[in-house]
């Protein structure tokens, strides 16, 4: 019997993973994840972005965790050659003199961005976790999960395991698993799968930025923008297209049973509905590399449609509310013996330390309420 199992090996679930052994030391934990190794999914195939929270509502979790996330993140990352840049306000001639490739009325230069590899963020963590006394176990797909009076029991395809207590951090599957207790999740996934290029080498010196267009504020996106990568090369993206398949990372990967849910769940209807025109553009871009290479020229006049090379795409987990509504702060859902981490948008890599610390404070306030959890173990967390 395991005092913690924590589902899903991507940032969050190793942030949680680890804030969570160093708080309750004498526990036993395991971390389980399907894939064959750390940040498969979300965390590996993001843009790298140390955030700096400068998209965000102000007073959102998002806008709080972002600013933590990113002061944290620096924190473990400056000795192994992270990258700041400077805070400017630029008007045009300005950013036509820092950045002559870049055309544009103005620009805001923001000192606390970087750029960072995750999926090294997420083995080290990982790494700690084992060092401290934690097991992972991968190659462990979820196949049910009940909760009971003194445990919940989780099914795999390695073998049934059974806790005190259970957290799931899950991402593109957030809304499955929580079903997997017969919880009403409120909100369904809807996958984005978000494309990129990449510039010929020739091209690693366009920008000397992160370069960002300002975002619609309607959308929970940001835009196509340019990307200096921690190996020096330059990306351009990502777009915003409805995947027909919740791990679908390339145009062909479709699911007939992924797609038949979405595309019969009302609020996701609403939502798709209510965004048909973007939507069809974004699609239309996708297919014709022309319009992607459109958009990029708008602030970078210079890259030509050759320059557009393959790069590997990601996929958003989109929670959208049960009524139509795009879920655009972070979601939990609780029972008495799981705590859920349902929806986490971006910058959710960057965020991943304190949300990993949030998580772990809200499980102390849980774990008051369930008396297999000694006094002694309920101290450490409050120390």
């Amino acid at each position: 019997m395991y005092d913690f199992i924590i589902i899903g090996g991507g940032i969050l679930g190793m942030s949680t993973a680890m804030q969570l052994q160093r708080t309750y030391p004498d526990s036993r934990m395991l971390l389980l994840e399907k894939e064959a190794a750390p940040a498969r999914h979300q965390t590996g195939h993001n843009s790298g972005v140390i955030h700096a929270g400068v998209y965000y509502t102000p007073g959102s979790l998002k806008a709080k965790f972002c600013l933590a996330g990113n002061r944290a993140t620096k924190a473990v990352c400056d000795p192994h050659g992270t990258n700041g840049i400077e805070r400017e306000w630029l008007n045009a001639g300005q950013l036509r003199e820092r950045e002559p490739n870049i055309q544009g009325l103005g620009g805001i230069f923001v000192p606390s961005s970087g750029i960072v590899n995750y999926a090294e963020v997420t083995a080290a963590m990982a790494r700690e976790f084992i060092n401290a006394g934690g097991e992972i176990r991968y190659g462990a797909s979820v196949t049910a999960l009940e909760e009971r009076r003194q445990e919940v029991r989780v099914h795999t395809s390695a073998g049934d395991v059974a806790c005190r207590f259970l957290l799931t951090c899950a991402g593109l599957m957030a809304d499955r698993v929580v079903r997997m207790l017969g919880i009403d999740p409120g909100f369904s996934i809807c996958p984005f799968r978000g494309e990129y290029f990449r510039l010929p080498a020739s091209h690693n010196q366009i920008v000397n930025h992160l370069i960002y267009p300002i975002p619609d504020p309607s959308m929970p996106f940001l835009g196509v923008h340019l990307t200096r990568m921690i190996d020096g090369s330059v990306t351009v993206g990502p777009n915003a297209v409805l995947a027909f398949k919740r791990e679908g990372y390339r145009k062909r990967d479709i699911s007939l049973a992924d797609s038949a849910r979405m595309l019969s769940n009302p609020g996701i209807l609403k939502v798709l509905k209510a965004n048909l025109r973007p939507g069809l553009g974004e699609l239309k871009n996708s297919l014709f590399k022309r319009g992607y290479l459109q958009q990029v020229r708008k602030y970078c006049p210079s890259i030509q449609l050759g320059d557009l090379q393959p790069h590997p795409a990601g996929v958003r987990a989109q929670a959208v509310s049960d009524d139509g509504r795009l879920i655009d702060d972070f979601l939990f859902r609780h029972s008495r013996r799981s705590l859920h981490v349902c929806n986490a948008p971006s910058p959710a890599a960057t965020s991943a330390l304190p949300i990993g610390a949030h998580i772990v404070a809200q499980l102390g306030q849980q774990l008051r309420e369930l008396p297999v959890f000694t006094k002694t173990k309920v101290a450490v967390a409050e120390a």
